[in-house]
């Protein structure tokens, strides 16, 4: 008995054997039957739902293979400093909050980014307490891998003069010694440390909004990097029966032994929310110069970046991680911590191989790949490694990229190279550090262009079809997940996650792509977002 038809959409399954169909026929929250419209209204009977789409165009449901979800929901509740033009429109909308906040409550914010400032320089903690000399302020830079504190929260946190610099951080300071109020890497830990933490109920309720917002954007799947807190809301979403996307959780670092004392192994949990693997941080990112290169930063012929795991201790964790069943995800941004990196799972499939283990029983990521050697280039393909990027990094880096890496671009934020040596990519949005917006993701990836520059694209050889893009938000996902047997495509057997859009995305313009309207979110049958009749 089939419980819901839609029928009149223009559907792009992405699936080789039917390419395109007008009408689905649901069952159980799977799709039962693709084909046209004649063929699929026979299905019905007196209990089914029917949905006339008038010509809406359907794709399978977009995943964000790289997020920050419990990140991503605070976000929505602190100022708004996301790419702010100078540093003083920064400080008016702390200064705003001020006003409304009691005294002594943290202020918390996220996405300056001090290379979109005139100056370029970085900010420090009198400029906070200049417009909250009451309050605890604690920033997020864009990046995610430096910290604005001012001087209640250094305080808080107690970061004085005589603080060491954490192994894989460092607290900034000035020629006298004292602290800035920037924190790079592990030292941001000094003040996340102190910052109030909601209760999983509180935060689940926080996550509610960032839900909606995924939905709206299209968005049936998320791969989360945040630690267990995310892990306790998403479950308490679950219990409440308010958890509307499905969600793939990783394992961070310093949670890696208690995981393996308990036996989970990958995709251990449900089609809901399950496990993915072991996450590790190779070095830091670009806008605070903590990427680890070859090549020293242009302007800085001291500055190699840094390390935040040292080699050795990488290979350990990733070992013992696959040896009982968790594959391996590392953040890897300079071109010198992906040959790291590449080096360490050639070290563990050969470990694997001797098990008598297939690569797909251990589906390790490198997460953003933002910079590749062109010695490594081929060499993720070579040994099975899945490409995480996020195509919208490029556009929003492009500058910065050049001005740090001048030539060396060419390798930066390169899916091309990866797809052409036949690497699997899953892509994503790193949000809150980029927007949660994958159609924004698609457009970057097809035109290497911000609000049309530069001509051409940035490096536009590196530009992708818009079948490549959409694998990558679908296909390339759902492979990492490990559910690329029901997840991807529109086919018969498959789990009913699609979207509708208001006008077909193989039709328009690229630069018109932005403007596409997510008009209905479908997951396991039920519309989760529907904005038409």
């Amino acid at each position: 008995m089939i419980d819901t038809i839609l029928f009149n959409g223009n559907m792009h399954t992405l699936d080789d054997p039917t390419p395109g169909a007008s009408a689905l026929a649901l069952l159980f929250g799977r799709i039962a039957a693709v084909g046209d419209d004649a063929e699929i209204l026979r299905l019905a009977s007196a209990n089914t739902e029917v949905f006339n789409l008038d010509g809406k165009t359907v794709l399978p449901g977009l995943t964000d293979a790289h997020l920050h979800w419990e990140a991503q929901a605070k976000a929505l509740q602190a100022v708004n400093v996301f790419e702010v033009p100078s540093k003083e429109e920064a400080l008016a909308r702390v200064a705003e909050r001020a006003a409304k906040a009691a005294p002594g409550e943290w202020i918390t914010g996220q996405g300056w980014a001090q290379d979109l400032w005139q100056s370029r320089e970085f900010p420090n903690a009198a400029d906070l307490d200049a417009v909250a000399p009451h309050h605890p302020v604690y920033l997020d830079a864009k990046s995610g891998h430096a910290g604005w504190a001012n001087s209640k929260a250094l305080e808080a946190a107690g970061i004085n003069a005589d603080t060491a610099d954490p192994e894989g951080g460092s607290i900034l300071r000035d020629a006298a010694g004292r602290a800035t109020g920037i924190l790079l890497e592990t030292a941001m830990q000094l003040v996340d440390a102190v910052l109030p933490s909601p209760s999983s109920e509180q935060l689940a309720d926080m996550m509610l909004l960032a839900q909606e917002r995924a939905l709206r954007s299209g968005i049936t799947m998320i791969h989360d990097f945040d630690e267990p807190s995310c892990l306790a809301a998403l479950q308490v979403l679950r219990e409440r029966g308010e958890l509307a996307l499905r969600a793939v959780k990783q394992i961070n670092q310093r949670w890696l032994d208690a995981a393996l004392a308990s036996g989970i192994r990958r995709n251990f949990g449900d089609d809901w929310l399950r496990i993915g693997g072991l996450k590790l941080f190779a070095d830091g990112a670009l806008g605070p110069k903590t990427a680890l290169m070859f090549a020293p930063y242009a302007g800085e012929p001291d500055n190699y970046g840094m390390a935040l795991v040292d080699k050795e201790e990488m290979v350990d964790y990733v070992s013992r991680a696959s040896a009982m069943g968790l594959p391996s995800a590392v953040h890897a941004i300079g071109d010198k911590a992906v040959h790291d990196v590449l080096d360490v799972f050639q070290a563990v499939r050969l470990q694997e191989a001797e098990r008598g283990e297939p690569t797909s029983s251990r589906r390790h990521r490198i997460e953003h790949v933002q910079i590749i050697h062109p010695q490594d280039v081929a060499r993720l393909a070579q040994l099975d490694i899945i490409a995480s990027m996020q195509p919208i990094h490029a556009t929003s880096d492009m500058v910065t990229a050049d001005r740090y890496w001048g030539e060396r671009s060419q390798y930066a934020y390169n899916p091309r190279l990866q797809l052409d040596c036949g690497a699997r990519v899953a892509f994503g949005s790193d949000a809150p550090v980029e927007p949660l917006e994958p159609l924004l993701g698609i457009h970057a990836a097809v035109t290497r262009q911000r609000e049309g520059a530069p001509a051409g694209g940035w490096y536009p050889q590196a530009r992708l079809s818009l079948r490549e893009a959409l694998l990558g938000f679908t296909q390339g996902p759902a492979y990492a997940a490990g559910m690329e047997d029901r997840l991807g495509r529109l086919r018969p057997g498959y789990l009913a996650d699609l979207i509708a859009l208001d006008r077909d995305i193989y039709a328009v313009e690229p630069d018109a792509i932005p403007r596409i309207k997510v008009l209905g979110t479908m997951v396991e049958g039920k519309w989760r977002y529907r904005d038409f009749d």
